[in-house]
C-alpha cells in the first residue's frame, strides 16, 4: 500500500483551543468595543473565522475585525491552549507505524504552527486556512490515506477526498451527525486512536 499519511483537523480534534481562543475574542471586544459572546463563539469552531466575525461585526468591519483577532490571537490564544486527550499518543502512533501526521485546519498555517509549536505536537506537514471540501486538495496533495476530524466539514473533506473520514466527538458535531455525514469510524476521543488505527488503515484498503 502507499505509505501511511494520517490526516487531522486542529481544533477540538488535536488541541482544545476554546480557551485561547475565548480569550482572542475577549481582547478583540476590548479593541473594538464590539460585544462578542466568546462563550458562544467557542462552541461551535470549525468553520473559518470570518464566518464567526461576521456574526458580531457590520459587514464592512468584517476584514478590520479579522485582521484585528489575527493580530491578538499570539498573544492571548496559544498558551492557554491544550492538547486534547490521547493527540500526543495519537501522532505518536501514527509514526510508530512508520507513516506521516499532516494537519489541514481552517486555521492561518502560521498561527497553527504557534499551537503545534508550542505542545510540542510533532507533524510533518501543515496545509492551513481550508474548510470542508476545500481541505480535500491538501489530503490529496500529501497523498492522504485518512482524516480525522471532529465536525460534519471534515467528513465532507475526507470524502471529497477520495479517503475514510475518522471521526472523534470532541467537538460541536455529535457522533450521530458525524455519522450521517459520512463518518467511516467515531470515536469518544482521541485516545482510543492508537488501538483503532489498524482498523483504519483496513478501511483505506477497502477490506
Amino acid at each position: 500500500m502507499p505509505p501511511l499519511t494520517v490526516g487531522f483537523d486542529l481544533d477540538m480534534t488535536l488541541v482544545d483551543s476554546r480557551p485561547g481562543i475565548a480569550a482572542a475574542f475577549r481582547a478583540l471586544t476590548a479593541r473594538t468595543g464590539v460585544p462578542v459572546d466568546a462563550d458562544v463563539a467557542v462552541s461551535r469552531l470549525g468553520p473559518p473565522l470570518r464566518v464567526e466575525i461576521a456574526r458580531w461585526f457590520p459587514a464592512e468591519q468584517v476584514e478590520s475585525a479579522v485582521e484585528a483577532y489575527r493580530e491578538l490571537y499570539p498573544a492571548y490564544a496559544i498558551t492557554p491552549t491544550l492538547p486534547m486527550p490521547g493527540a500526543i499518543a495519537a501522532i505518536g502512533a501514527v509514526h510508530a507505524h512508520g507513516g506521516r501526521a499532516l494537519v489541514v485546519t481552517a486555521k492561518m498555517g502560521r498561527l497553527a504552527r504557534l499551537h503545534l509549536d508550542h505542545l510540542g505536537l510533532t507533524v510533518d506537514e501543515l496545509a492551513g486556512d481550508l474548510f470542508a471540501e476545500e481541505k480535500a486538495t491538501a489530503l490529496r496533495e500529501h497523498g492522504a490515506t485518512l482524516y480525522v476530524g471532529d465536525h460534519v466539514a471534515d467528513m465532507a473533506a475526507a470524502g471529497a477526498a477520495g479517503v475514510p473520514g475518522i471521526a472523534v466527538a470532541t467537538g460541536p458535531c455529535s457522533a450521530e451527525e458525524l455519522r450521517s455525514a459520512g463518518a467511516h469510524l467515531v470515536l469518544d476521543d482521541l485516545t482510543g486512536f492508537p488501538a483503532a488505527l489498524d482498523r483504519m488503515i483496513r478501511l483505506a484498503l477497502g477490506q
